[in-house]
């Protein structure tokens, strides 16, 4: 796996042209990434961990150790499932940069992108997760800034690395503090957890949150993902999404449910607090953004904060003492976790067709492309369909699983469950009723009516890899939407082996929660669906058949030429929504109206134009941003230009740090 990815990252380098750098380069790493999907299948299945530890390499640290176990297999499985169609539809997608340097390096890195992202989850010590840690968000920075053209991109890289890095530097002290200065190997972590006083572990597990949330884009420390996502080339945009985004999941679910021992019941709650406000705001923000990727990076946001809803739910539920619906939590935090991997790729690789084929990113530039991009329309239509959770598509069983566990948890007896859960699933409610407007938004703008600019009008069906890279996870949103049974059960064990118990979810090829009562059968419903639909279709040609058909004009309400400036606009779709929730988007509109000159009752145009105000980032950020600008101007009056002031100040620092290390002993 890794020889591939490497291999990769040479090739672009070394490669005689762009274009056979392109192709060995990619190539390489969809080798790379079913090597990661085979050993992820292959710990799952055997139920046995694979391990490699070389001591010889940065042996003063320790060495670097990588294991896989169950919990460690299934992110593993996810990089491979969305990095193997990303590096298939990077192959049509960046063809026009095999003649510039760029497109070498954006291959290259784009390697070490996927062999960092596999080294997360294989990391059997503090030194290698880190460092991998690290890896990862060093090379996902470059792809992000990778266009020198795009101020856009400066600026989302800027937010990305400073709060990548504060989210690094909260999990270094977390790991520090676990460790606490011997052994850094896993097991010895663990162990030396379980003799830490309570204030310690709860220190942990805020820095915890602080690191593994801002890398997953909790709210409020989002702040970085819709700028870095759209900033990104698409099938990058993809990966980050479906894949690294996830990997906060991971790191999360690996300290609190393996390498810390159980906590109090209120940490659940806040996870579980944290995971409801994300989906909310993040959900909220997808259904009025027009920008077609940084709607999708919202829609990610509000998908993270369902998985920590389970996060959440399975904390809580263990620091009670119900075992049994810990791991169905965990069973649904993971369950979702793979589902949004699926069709998260897939509409973001659906939404860099469009912008490949338009070359606009606005879905206001959109509209009517059902009839120009037939293939990438239909693989959007499942996107659409999984994002917005309607069966049989891979969306509504974790989704339908997470109702399923709120409603379970709340008919226990401890009286907190009664007051959080109810909240929570109003506030799960809300998210799956605004997520199947957000999808009717996307594709309706997008696909359907008439086009609304030149672009549009003449846009061009995806390159055959590119269609082919769609159609993998395309496959993959169906299949997990008819066959979950087949994954749950594989889901449980890693339950099981972090020590929780054991959970029966599945009854044949149905999903079964005997805590609530309530059975899905997605074959049966699937099959429903099918037969009213053919039943449809066979009654409205029989009647279609019998009458005679007579040809004219539609009546247009006096209408000479239909004009797309009479459809619907992603702005005006989503303006009641706008005006319900106007405490939140705290929008800004200003309405120009030109008059003929004759009279004011004769309007030759009127203008509009709203922009929604970023009172998160005006609340938790503009006041750190000004205090980090202000002790900039004040230190840049050190740079007086004297070498004998710069001098003067060194025995001045030397001091300074003599005192610290004495009052820190």
């Amino acid at each position: 796996m890794f020889a591939m990815f490497g291999a990769g990252a040479l090739l672009a380098v070394v490669a005689p042209s762009g274009r056979s750098a392109r192709w060995s380069s990619m190539v390489a790493a969809l080798l790379g990434t079913i090597f990661a999907v085979s050993l992820a299948a292959l710990v799952l299945l055997e139920g046995h961990a694979w391990s490699l530890h070389l001591a010889g390499v940065l042996e003063p640290l320790g060495g670097v150790a990588l294991t896989v176990d169950s919990l460690g297999a299934v992110f593993l499985g996810i990089v491979g499932l969305t990095g193997a169609p990303a590096a298939v539809y990077a192959l049509g997608y960046v063809r026009s940069l095999d003649t510039q340097p760029r497109g070498r390096m954006i291959h290259a890195v784009f390697n070490l992108f996927l062999a960092s992202l596999c080294l997360v989850p294989a990391a059997g010590n503090v030194l290698t997760f880190l460092v991998a840690w690290e890896l990862m968000a060093l090379t996902s920075y470059v792809l992000v800034v990778s266009d020198p053209t795009s101020d856009d991109g400066a600026r989302a890289g800027l937010w990305y690395a400073v709060m990548t890095h504060a989210g690094f530097a909260a999990l270094l002290a977390a790991f520090l503090t676990l460790a606490g200065g011997g052994a850094t190997d896993f097991a010895s972590v663990r162990a030396h957890a379980s003799t830490l006083p309570s204030s310690q572990l709860t220190l942990v597990f805020v820095l915890a949150i602080i690191g593994f949330g801002s890398k997953a884009g909790l709210v409020p420390l989002h702040i970085w993902l819709p700028r870095a996502h759209p900033a990104a080339p698409s099938h990058v945009s993809a990966v980050m999404s479906a894949a690294m985004v996830k990997l906060g999941v991971y790191g999360a679910l690996r300290l609190f449910f393996d390498l810390m021992p159980p906590g109090p019941g209120w940490w659940g709650g806040v996870v579980l607090a944290a995971g409801v406000t994300t989906a909310i705001a993040g959900v909220l923000y997808s259904v009025a953004d027009t920008h077609a990727k940084r709607l999708l990076a919202y829609s990610t946001i509000e998908n993270i904060g369902l998985i920590f809803v389970g996060v959440g739910f399975a904390l809580l539920m263990r620091g009670y003492g119900y075992a049994e619906l810990a791991t169905m939590g965990i069973v649904v935090c993971l369950l979702h976790t793979v589902n949004h991997a699926a069709f998260k790729t897939l509409l973001f690789l659906g939404a860099g067709a469009v912008i490949h084929g338009t070359h606009s990113a606005s879905l206001e530039s959109y509209g009517g492309l059902l009839r120009r991009m037939p293939q990438t329309a239909v693989f959007m239509l499942i996107g659409a369909l999984s994002l917005a959770a309607l069966p049989p598509l891979n969306g509504f069983p974790s989704e339908w699983l997470t109702f399923q566990m709120l409603v379970a948890g709340v008919g226990q007896s401890a009286s907190q469950l009664a007051i959080l859960l109810p909240l929570a699933v109003a506030g799960v409610a809300l998210t799956a009723g605004l997520a199947a407007v957000s999808a009717v938004r996307l594709f309706g703008i997008t696909f359907l009516a008439l086009p609304r600019t030149p672009g549009a009008a003449s846009a061009d069906e995806a390159p055959r890899t590119m269609r082919l890279a769609m159609a993998f996870p395309a496959l993959l949103s169906v299949a997990l939407g008819l066959a979950p049974s087949l994954v749950v059960p594989r889901l449980a064990l890693v339950a099981t082996d972090l020590g929780l118990a054991p959970a029966r979810l599945n009854a044949g090829l149905a999903l079964a929660l005997p805590a609530v009562g309530s059975r899905y059968q997605p074959l049966l419903l699937a099959g429903l669906i099918a037969a009213a639909a053919a039943l449809t279709l066979v009654l409205v040609s029989r009647r279609i058949g019998r009458r005679s058909r007579h040809a004219d004009d539609a009546w247009n309400c006096g209408r000479l030429i239909h004009s797309p400036r009479a459809e619907y606009t992603a702005a005006s779709f989503a303006e009641p929504l706008g005006r319900v929730f106007a405490g939140f988007y705290r929008p800004t509109q200003q309405i120009r109206i030109e008059v003929h000159p004759v009279s004011r009752y004769f309007v030759r145009s009127v203008g509009y134009q709203g922009t929604l105000a970023p009172w998160l980032e005006q609340v938790f950020y503009v006041p750190v941003v000004a205090a980090v600008r202000r002790m900039a101007r004040r230190a840049g009056r050190l740079q007086t230009g004297s070498i004998q002031f710069y001098l003067a100040l060194l025995p001045a620092a030397l001091v300074a740090l003599l005192l610290l290390s004495t009052w820190l002993r």
